[in-house]
């Protein structure tokens, strides 16, 4: 379909033409989008996220009946890809280094980056928590940190086995610290790689139940890592672990909340840290002190949900405080978590692993749908007003209204990203190439609440712009990138020229 053709169909198909006084050259036209509710976006830090085992190969879409997933109904399957903005794996550090400064990422051929490129080529992103914890789980931490002197600690579960580096111990974090920048050397790169999860002491990689030489350390390592982390990655967002017992000691793991465990949570925001928390849906760990730090952050910060029940497995959800959970129905774990979600105002869901994520399809697919069309952020240009006509080396205003459909926010305040989404107006040729970009600077996508939409007035310099007949189209662009459109618009796709959503005719007289 041509240029021409698809600005010819514009109107009829998705938009309501009303005219100043019935006038187009004089007065102007306002053109009013109809937004698309149903199709997956796949934009960064919004949606839905799957996980990945850690002994994966890139056999699973197969082999796990992810490529087969049976839907509520079961009249029909889909595959899980096709919901997902990215794959979530949480793999030890020996996985990525077994010997020191034998990186995996330098081996095409190696299970891990076989996974990561099957993920990669499906257009979703990835997204790493590193675990060096080895209690409930296996030798996390490569033999050579403990081989170069580094002490440590054996999983109480297995004397003698799964043995731990104390995160105090200054082996331990010269040699993590080498690592670590070696990783973000490789994986800084928000193409590929959604998030990663930089905080990942403790039990589980969860931040929580840390065992220290020194008890009195717990501040000065929450620094080491934290400033390890902003000095390795500028580009791709970090994530925290949003959990009253961060960084501490007690094994209990939800005890009394400690006195710095707001403090230290501010501090990694501070530093450009974003959030995220593991036991959404469970009652009796995500409590009103979990709710009150969702509040505090909402729309300053995004938010990554994850389900606490495993409800294909050991875990007894029927036994919940609230109960809301009857035994031998997850779909009410399901619901229980999109609540949670919803007041919340995350940014991410997840599906989690084989049970829970044939659980999300074949117990709770509305659900799925659902936060698809209502969850995170959803942007689309409402409308768009300027004149149809204007003389050479003039100047045109364009006036733009933006809404998010979704309960979140678009980060683009966060430092990774440092605002570089704008709100884009341009001149297309007849051929859809641009020949006038204009990023409108005022733009902040951050503050488009459902609430509250975003109102533009830009100005277009036709300057060195020849004499003729254009299209004027929206877009979000990414300034980063030669403003080129950054984010999907939640509009009808197959009414885009290249990312730009053209709006109406613009003549350029002599």
């Amino acid at each position: 379909m041509t240029l021409k053709r698809i600005v010819k169909n514009l109107i009829p198909l998705t938009m309501v033409l009303a005219m100043a006084g019935n006038s187009l050259t004089s007065q102007g036209a306002t053109v009013t989008f109809t937004p698309d509710t149903t199709r997956v976006l796949r934009n960064p830090l919004q949606g839905w996220v799957m996980y990945l085992g850690r002994n994966w190969d890139e056999n699973f879409w197969e082999e796990k009946g992810y490529d087969r997933m049976t839907v509520e109904d079961g009249a029909d399957t889909v595959k899980v890809s096709d919901y997902a903005s990215c794959a979530y794996i949480r793999t030890s550090w020996v996985s990525f280094e077994p010997e020191e400064g034998q990186y995996a990422w330098n081996d095409p051929d190696s299970r891990l980056m076989k996974l990561i490129r099957s993920v990669n080529d499906r257009g979703l992103r990835i997204a790493f928590r590193i675990v060096i914890d080895g209690r409930d789980q296996g030798q996390n931490t490569p033999q050579y940190v403990f081989d170069a002197g580094a002490e440590g600690y054996y999983d109480p579960k297995a004397p003698g086995m799964n043995r731990s580096p104390y995160p105090d111990d200054p082996v331990f974090q010269e040699k993590y610290a080498k690592f670590f920048k070696a990783f973000a050397s490789h994986f800084d790169d928000p193409t590929k790689v959604e998030f990663i999860d930089a905080y990942s002491l403790g039990k589980w990689g969860e931040s929580h139940s840390m065992i220290y030489k020194d008890n009195s350390n717990k501040e000065r390592v929450f620094d080491w890592a934290i400033d390890l982390a902003t000095s390795c990655f500028k580009q791709v967002p970090m994530i925290l672990h949003y959990h009253r017992m961060l960084g501490d000691p007690d094994d209990d793991g939800w005890g009394s909340v400690p006195a710095d465990a707001e403090m230290l949570i501010n501090r990694a925001i501070d530093r450009g840290f974003s959030l995220r928390h593991d036991a959404f849906g469970m009652h009796g760990y995500y409590q009103d002190w979990e709710k009150e730090m969702a509040k505090k952050w909402n729309f300053r910060r995004p938010i990554i949900m994850e389900g606490g029940w495993i409800t294909g497995a050991h875990h007894r959800y029927w036994r919940d405080p609230s109960g809301l959970y009857r035994e031998g129905h997850a779909e009410d774990v399901r619901k229980g978590e999109y609540d949670a979600s919803a007041e919340a105002r995350v940014n991410m869901m997840d599906f989690r692993i084989n049970d829970e994520t044939r659980s999300w399809f074949e117990d709770a697919f509305p659900l799925v749908k659902k936060f698809v069309a209502e969850g995170g952020y959803r942007l689309y240009p409402h409308s768009v007003s300027a004149p149809q006509s204007a003389r050479k080396d003039s100047q045109i205003t364009v006036s733009t209204e933006w809404r998010n459909l979704g309960w979140g926010y678009c980060p683009t305040n966060i430092p990774q990203w440092n605002q570089k989404y704008k709100v884009g107006v341009a001149l297309l040729d007849a051929d859809g190439t641009p020949v006038r970009v204009v990023s409108e600077s005022e733009s902040d996508l951050s503050k488009w609440l459902r609430e509250a939409p975003g109102k533009y007035d830009t100005v277009v310099d036709l300057n060195d712009v020849a004499p003729g007949r254009y299209t004027l189209a929206v877009a979000l662009i990414d300034v980063t990138q030669d403003n080129e459109p950054g984010l999907e618009m939640a509009v009808n796709p197959a009414l885009t020229v290249s990312g730009w959503l053209p709006a109406m005719d613009v003549t350029i007289e002599e």
